[in-house]
């Protein structure tokens, strides 16, 4: 039997503080019933002997404390899962919100997920296809890798993280692919383009969409992304599925986590963010990869804006100590009009060379990607040069090297946000551009690849 209080005490903000509480835990679920039976839900955030301070997901306005009840349901937060969530869009907390019926659930699972047993860990060697040339053939996604996406104010990350969904695939042709995607703290104009988008091109579904608006409260963006992790462990680990999440935007998740963090009047850390915000994010990414003995798997791209495109402050900084790499979009090239403008020189993949060669994409996809990240490097310094010196002032070996980074640009990283390639067209597109330069300058390809690709007319 649930019991009932009666000794709510306090509200500020979304905080309530319950006294006389007896065999409460922390993240216990709390339901508030006030004296017209309107019902409230919250989460217990401490417990302090027999007080309890409760977080609000709805918040306190117009809640009457002096007649309302409170009930601790004696369980965490949970999400129910079924094979029906496919093709659903839901709120933060889990509700249905595409106006169709209730999912009738298979099962309920603890949002905050089961830590997986790093012994059980099985590491990441298996190629996914996004479709991206400057991803797929430079900075190479790994089927249960973590790779975000620093983004900055005003850049399109919203149309690459639709474009991703809904490209991406693994190319062993017996895997079920699916994708969660969650949205933290955005606005009604950008769900809408998501919901829409993957509607119109059919995306949807193999998709299952979390939306958090920016007017929701700030503890449902806190949730948002974890029961995108619960409802992707249930498809992965249970269904055999191998599947991507996508969540954006981590900025807005942070700013909730610093929202909730001062209202608990908490000590703040590195720019106000709490001290644990390491700790917090990691419990978010380390729900990626694959375990032994399971067919699926979870692969994680969270996207963030940087704010001020500061790539030392907090969020990315510690992201980019969780995640295995990281995708970085420029400004530069967005304003030469270049889509989607990955910036391939600062961008890594950690585990990019365990997702490549022979079997996996194709065995000169190592040399290429070695041979364009040099030519390219190069090409920019003789296109700075030039535009110090004059173009004059350049060899003809430097000229090519700079007409190469122009034709790396225009052709290589912008492909538009509909274009859709299979690693074969990018590997031999960036054979097409390396032709630009004589085969004397190819040090990094091996000579049986230069013979087979380099030699070979289109």
């Amino acid at each position: 039997m649930l019991k009932e209080y009666k000794s709510i005490r306090e509200v500020v903000g979304p905080l309530m503080l319950i006294e006389n509480v007896k065999g409460v835990t922390y993240d216990e679920l709390v339901e508030i019933e006030q004296a017209n039976g309107e019902k409230r839900r919250g989460k217990v955030l401490e417990v302090n002997g027999d007080k309890a301070l409760v977080q609000l997901f709805e918040g306190s306005q117009g809640l009457k404390i002096s007649t309302a009840k409170a009930k601790f349901l004696g369980r965490g937060l949970e999400l129910g899962v079924s094979m029906d969530m496919l093709g659903r869009v839901f709120s933060g907390m889990g509700d249905a919100i595409d106006g169709g019926p209730a999912i009738i659930p298979e099962k309920r699972m603890d949002i905050n997920g089961q830590p997986i047993n790093p012994y059980a860990r099985d590491y990441p060697n298996e190629f996914i296809q996004t479709g991206i040339s400057a991803i797929d053939g430079l900075n190479t996604l790994v089927r249960g890798q973590k790779l975000p996406v620093f983004s900055a104010s005003g850049l399109p990350h919203a149309e690459l993280a639709a474009q991703i969904a809904r490209q991406a695939k693994v190319l062993s042709g017996d895997s079920q692919f699916a994708v969660v995607f969650a949205a933290m703290g955005i606005t009604f104009e950008e769900a809408d383009f998501f919901i829409s988008d993957f509607k119109k091109t059919g995306a949807i579904e193999r998709t299952v969409l979390f939306i958090n608006l920016a007017n929701d409260p700030a503890i449902e963006r806190i949730s948002t992304p974890r029961m995108a992790l619960t409802a992707a462990e249930y498809l992965a680990f249970e269904k055999d599925m191998q599947v991507l999440v996508i969540m954006t935007d981590f900025t807005n998740y942070a700013e909730a986590l610093r929202e909730t963090s001062a209202a608990r009047k908490e000590v703040p850390g590195r720019r106000g963010y709490p001290g644990y915000l390491y700790t917090n994010l990691a419990t978010i990414y380390e729900r990626a990869g694959r375990i032994r003995g399971k067919k699926g798997s979870i692969t994680q791209i969270p996207i963030l804006t940087m704010p001020e495109d500061d790539k030392t402050h907090p969020i990315p900084d510690l992201t980019g100590y969780i995640t295995e790499g990281q995708i970085i979009l420029s400004r530069e090239l967005y304003k030469k009009g270049y889509n989607p403008p990955i910036d391939v020189m600062p961008s890594l993949s950690r585990l990019k060379d365990k997702g490549i060669g022979k079997g996996k994409t194709r065995e000169d996809h190592s040399n290429t990607m070695n041979q364009l990240f040099a030519c390219y490097s190069r090409g920019k310094e003789a296109k700075e040069l030039a535009s110090i010196l004059g173009e004059s002032a350049l060899t003809d070996i430097d000229k090519l090297y700079a007409e190469f980074a122009a034709e790396f640009e225009k052709e290589y990283i912008s492909q538009g946000f509909t274009t859709n390639r299979s690693i074969e067209e990018t590997l031999d597109l960036g054979w097409k551009l390396l032709r630009i330069l004589p085969r004397s300058e190819l040090k990094r390809v091996d000579d049986e690849y230069l013979d087979k690709y380099y030699d070979k007319k289109d």
